[in-house]
């Protein structure tokens, strides 16, 4: 008898599985090549990339990638990445364990039983080019409806959480100097590994403070640098980056429970505990701004409806709020990674930029107040040749 892994005809996809209802969950146990099961609805784009990074060999979902709801971007990135996805196999979770062989054959899915016949767990349906398309053109017909509601819930929930940015946020004693310097504040948010490559220089001329917000603590180390603070609930992040020497600010409900809180103890971690309503990245913003921070650069944050639905989020009121607070330090980088892509073309521009960069020297050599433009100027263009 041929082992599983050999026995399959033309179009069937073989694999082992691995199984969790959390996406960000099963991407710190999935290996390249096996068959990620999970149930997960309007699949986000964060997501989609994690399992393409992780190539994985197929996805099985219980529910649908797309519902039509809302114009969610994960399940286009994984067809276009050409990675198998079946949708809408219902309660698929109960059936299936981390480590079983798989076939994925057409709309049905299965196993092997001790005779190594094959055996059929159930049905679904195959994403497709088309079915996207008409999911995309459903979601654009109820755009107008899903934003009114969001707009409502965001309005109606500022109202009852104004408080939480008028009155002094209740930052904890940290060790991190945060005062007259720039801070970064990395989220696990669409682009958010590409935009931070691409401040790389901004990052080593001006050695700001490094802010994570739960994974985005693995991205930073990811690309050689050392958070010096992680805030969050500490659900996606690694027990690696939370041991990388980083001051731990657990993000609590406010009525103090802190479910992150038994996690970072069991790693002998001693953290501080911040209760606020709002999100991790509001927290985090909140924090660097009444710590004195002269700028926020934030990359990765949650800033429009998609992004707030894909967290399972109605409205984006503390964000809206925290934002109006802040608006005047925060510099918003999310997407910067796009306005470099063309490399060639950004290098010969640059040259003309080198040459215009004579009469602000000369400038800077006589005029103090200058040299701040120039140093700007300066890292700007250092962005554009690498």
């Amino acid at each position: 008898m041929l082992h599983w892994a050999t026995r399959h005809r033309h179009g069937e996809i073989v694999g082992t599985a691995v199984v969790d209802r959390k996406t960000k969950h099963l991407l710190k146990r999935i290996r390249p090549g096996q068959i990620a099961v999970i149930h997960h609805r309007d699949l986000d784009e964060v997501a989609a990339m994690g399992l393409i990074e992780k190539r994985v060999r197929a996805v099985i979902n219980g529910a649908e990638s797309i519902s039509g709801i809302y114009p969610t971007p994960g399940p286009g990135r994984l067809l276009a990445a050409h990675i198998p996805v079946l949708d809408n196999t219902g309660n698929v979770l109960e059936q299936l364990e981390d480590g079983m062989p798989l076939w994925i054959e057409g709309d049905c899915f299965g196993s092997w039983d001790s005779r190594g016949e094959k055996v059929t767990f159930g049905r679904g349906q195959r994403l497709t080019a088309d079915l996207l398309d008409r999911k995309l053109e459903q979601a654009k017909s109820n755009m107008a409806f899903t934003l009114e509601r969001f707009i409502e819930n965001t309005l109606r929930y500022a109202e009852k959480e104004k408080q939480f940015v008028i009155r002094s946020f209740p930052v904890p004693p940290l060790k991190t100097e945060i005062r007259g310097r720039h801070v970064i504040i990395v989220v696990r948010g669409a682009g958010y590994k590409a935009d931070l490559y691409a401040l790389r220089s901004y990052i080593e001329e001006v050695k700001p403070v490094l802010i994570a917000v739960d994974g985005g603590a693995d991205a930073l180390l990811e690309n050689g640098y050392r958070p010096d603070i992680i805030v969050g609930d500490m659900d996606s992040v690694s027990d690696w980056a939370l041991l990388c020497g980083a001051e731990v600010v657990v993000h609590a409900y406010p009525d103090g429970r802190a479910p992150g809180l038994d996690r970072v103890k069991t790693l002998k971690i001693n953290p501080h505990i911040l209760p606020s309503v709002g999100t991790s990245e509001d927290v985090a913003m909140l924090l660097a701004y009444e710590k004195g921070a002269d700028l926020i650069v934030a990359l990765g944050t949650h800033t429009n409806m998609v992004d707030f639905l894909e967290k399972g989020r109605k409205g984006m009121a503390s964000t809206l709020l925290v934002r109006m607070k802040i608006g005047t330090k925060l510099v918003d980088a999310k997407g910067v990674n796009q306005l470099y892509r063309s490399r060639m073309r950004w290098r010969e521009l640059s040259l003309l930029g080198v040459a215009s960069a004579f009469p602000v020297m000369a400038l800077a050599a006589i005029n103090p107040g200058a040299r701040h433009l120039f140093r700007m100027l300066w890292l700007h263009l250092k962005m554009l040749v690498t």
